[in-house]
């Protein structure tokens, strides 16, 4: 059996006294590939949120959430196990570095390398920024700023930054946001690849489209609660997405893939 890499259970967060997030149960699964998905507002990068431990909920006898089966769970710990891309991330990224070291930086946990740090540079922790820039197919933007980059080849970098301490968790919140159409392909091409590992992948997204091959997962999120939680292909339909996004839709479904009208 595979383990259980977050279970949530009970778990309320409140802002200004008002919830939003309200999860009876809910569990991510190591090894799996699965979306939140829902309209803005849903809260569904609330609940990932529970899952990198930046958001806690309302103290709760038994304990709401378990990492790993653990209540209490070192901040460094999890940052390790985790690595996260969120396209706002993406818009603070405003320094002149080469990609090389934007991805070894996340050997680092930070943007770039530390001055500090940079004596413990490793030949290992540079084999590990190849290896991940190979991976999303942009070993050859090794040495171009990090300013000069395109938005979907500077969201590929930062992919690579993410992967580069090999987390057991990549979660892509709204990954394709603000992209182009070539650009988006290409991305979602790489996520499709991604899908296809063992690691655990959680994709974050109100486009369906994004939801590639190998995701067989679906979580259906509207007004801060899980309304959904099943197979891809028995949730990803006309009534239901209808209902979720609260206007008629029609889903169309090509070698496992959506799209919606």
């Amino acid at each position: 059996m595979p383990d259980t890499l977050l279970e949530v259970s009970g778990a309320r967060v409140l802002r200004d006294g008002r919830p939003i997030l309200d999860i009876d149960r809910f569990t991510i699964l190591a090894g799996e590939h699965l979306a939140i998905l829902g309209p803005n507002g849903a809260g569904k990068s609330t609940l990932v949120g529970l899952l990198t431990r930046e958001v806690r909920p309302l103290h709760a006898d038994p304990p709401p959430v378990l990492w790993r089966g653990q209540a209490l769970v070192e901040l460094a710990g999890v940052r390790r196990l985790i690595g996260v891309v969120s396209s706002t991330w993406q818009d603070t990224v405003s320094v002149h570095l080469p990609v090389s070291d934007v991805v070894l930086g996340g050997r680092f946990g930070a943007l770039g390398i530390p001055l500090h740090l940079a004596e413990r540079v490793t030949g290992a922790d540079r084999e590990a920024a190849a290896r991940a820039m190979a991976e999303l197919g942009i070993t050859h933007l090794a040495e171009r700023d990090m300013r000069t980059l395109s938005t979907g080849e500077a969201r590929r970098a930062l992919i690579a930054r993410a992967l580069v301490h090999d987390p057991a968790v990549l979660v892509l919140d709204e990954p394709c946001a603000g992209l182009d159409p070539t650009a988006a392909w290409h991305l979602r091409a790489t996520m499709r690849e991604l899908a296809c590992g063992g690691r655990t992948l959680v994709l974050v997204t109100h486009h369906i489209e994004d939801i590639v091959r190998g995701i067989e997962r679906v979580v259906m999120m509207r007004d801060a609660r899980v309304v959904a939680d099943g197979a891809a292909e028995e949730l990803l339909s006309d009534e239901r997405l209808s209902e979720l996004f609260g206007v008629p839709l029609e889903v169309e479904r090509r070698d496992g893939e959506y799209r919606l009208w």
